[in-house]
């Protein structure tokens, strides 16, 4: 039995659908079971709730082998640096008392580096606190998504641009949610690996915002532009859009370490380099979103 959280979200709606395919039984947690598709809900058990109910993960983790872990997005969150511990702490005593084999978690780059770095920090931490029941652990240490640029449809469409406060010619490696799906569900259908470990996935390729505004551009067929704004100005335009202030702390917390090269720490190898590239990306999720 392999139990999934977040089957609704970017990644873990498209891990699900790999689990599926393989005809492996599947149990999902889930908020609101109606989100799911009527063909996947006949295909899965449902174990409605949140994965940070204690009762909810005893229920959901009875006879599982393998878990696949997210934890959500919480953006009015009082407290960044302990969400991720707590969020997972009811699920640690669960993997202990069900005996659970094998845990894939979402996480991001950024073990050892020296500085502060907001969620990465809290992810961090949160990889420690699995690691720490002696389940068998990998934690799929990612980059920014590709993805992200969907948050920014409205102003490429409708201004020629995107906007961040990473410097333009800081390049960095960005990875599509495609490609981290099918990493974890590989690991999910292999039932031969124990112990903890990290698995980088880096797409193909390092990028820097100018690089890539040149890739949009070329992709659509008009001129796009990257527009840096200040760390400050990020930081407000997150709390207008609904952000807390200690959320909006860890982003720019985040932002800095990478501006810093956090996600240059790790090297690039044949294993952690995924197939999708930026360009490929932009291609077939990018311009369907902008053209709509």
């Amino acid at each position: 039995m392999i139990v999934a959280t977040t089957p609704t979200g970017a990644i873990g709606q498209q891990v699900l659908e790999k689990l599926l395919d393989s005809g492996k039984a599947v149990r999902v947690i889930v908020r609101d079971p109606s989100r799911l598709p009527a063909r996947t809900r006949e295909r899965v058990e449902v174990i409605q709730g949140s994965h940070a109910d204690s009762e909810v993960v005893d229920r959901a983790f009875e006879g599982a082998d393998s878990v696949f872990w997210v934890v959500p997005p919480d953006f009015q969150t009082h407290n960044f640096e302990t969400r991720y511990v707590e969020f997972v702490r009811p699920a640690c005593e669960a993997f202990k008392s069900h005996g659970v084999k094998r845990v894939v978690s979402v996480s991001a780059l950024g073990r050892g580096w020296p500085k502060p770095a907001g969620l990465v920090s809290a992810s961090v931490a949160m990889d420690d606190l699995i690691a720490s029941t002696g389940v068998g652990f990998r934690a799929l240490t990612m980059p920014s998504f590709m993805d992200n640029f969907l948050r920014q449809v409205d102003p490429i469409k409708n201004q020629g641009m995107f906007f961040s406060p990473m410097s333009g010619d800081r390049k960095a490696p960005t990875c599509a949610t495609r490609d981290i799906a099918a990493v974890a569900a590989k690991l999910l259908l292999d039932s031969w690996w124990s112990g903890t470990g990290n698995v980088p996935v880096l797409g193909p390729e390092d990028l820097s915002c100018n690089e890539m505004a040149q890739i949009i551009s070329e992709v659509l067929g008009r001129p796009v532009r990257f527009q840096q704004i200040p760390f400050e100005a990020f930081r407000a335009r997150l709390i207008e859009s609904g952000a807390s202030e200690s959320m909006a702390t860890g982003m720019v917390e985040m932002m800095v370490a990478k501006n810093e090269g956090l996600d240059n720490m790790e090297p690039r190898t044949a294993e952690s380099t995924t197939p999708t590239s930026f360009r490929q990306w932009c291609d077939e999720v990018l311009k369907p979103a902008v053209l709509r």
